[in-house]
């Protein structure tokens, strides 16, 4: 489970094709009107109503609420890092309650784990080698899991220890399932879709209310369309914080600073 797109690439694109279809969009409309004018004067198209105020406020909405959306889960995203690396911590520490004749091996393991976990997402601009090493932790995984598991059972250990040690690795292996699944919640693609068609739906309605204009304003058009499309392409590329501009790699710096005190 890992993203599967590159926002830097589908984002530009969907930004660029927006950015035109804007441009277009208000050159229609104010076509329209032009036509509408012609046939009928000027006060076929009056300023703008109630049903202009309506969508220019719907999109104005959506954008916010995306945008804001797309911030939380940003958030969320570095503090799962957080978490899993105070996770990993704790539970390395309680390899001290095992037995020591079985420590070396299994804090070997443990670490091997942990590494893969830091090569997982700086592999991610190579998605392929990304999900081959998070098939490989989660081998390790299951070796961690199965070495402390006959660690603790083994005779004379203290009775705490397996619950101490056991729920310290299981709260660890779930941070990783959720950092996983954290790649993949995302705002349905209706919601891009109806943020786009409101975006070129004001466009449209922009140009219509600028018909009985005789110049052209191309400065205010170009920064419509600019403002609009780059908000967009931002939104995208917080979405998926990992392969963009926007990124998160620095977070990842908590876990290898624990790696590092794992002697």
């Amino acid at each position: 489970m890992l993203e599967i797109i590159d926002p830097a690439v589908i984002g530009g694109t969907l930004a660029g094709v927006l950015f035109v279809g804007i441009l277009a969009a208000l050159w229609i409309g104010r076509w329209i009107g032009k036509r509408t004018i012609a046939r009928h004067g000027p006060s076929a198209v009056p300023n703008i109503g109630s049903l202009e105020t309506a969508v220019f406020a719907l999109l104005g909405l959506i954008i916010a609420f995306t945008f804001s959306g797309a911030l939380s889960r940003f958030d969320t995203r570095r503090a799962q890092i957080v978490d899993e690396a105070n996770a990993m911590g704790t539970a390395y520490l309680r390899i001290d309650l095992v037995p020591a004749s079985v420590q070396p091996k299994l804090r070997e393991t443990f670490r091997s784990y942990v590494d893969s976990r830091i090569e997982t997402y700086r592999r991610l601009h190579d998605l392929a080698a990304a999900r081959t090493e998070l098939a490989r932790s989660q081998v390790l995984q299951g070796e961690v899991w199965s070495q402390a598991v006959a660690a603790v059972r083994m005779p004379g250990n203290p009775p705490m220890a397996e619950l101490l040690v056991l729920g310290a690795l299981n709260e660890m292996f779930n941070f990783s399932t959720a950092r996983a699944a954290a790649t993949l919640i995302h705002p349905p693609v209706i919601i891009y879709a109806m943020l786009i068609g409101l975006a070129l739906a004001s466009a449209f309605l922009a140009g219509y209310q600028t018909s009985g204009e005789r110049a052209y304003d191309w400065v205010h058009q170009l920064a419509f369309a600019g403002i609009v499309a780059f908000t967009v392409y931002v939104i995208l590329d917080i979405e998926y914080p990992r392969l963009g501009f926007v990124r998160i790699d620095a977070m990842d710096q908590v876990i290898v600073n624990v790696r590092q005190g794992m002697k």
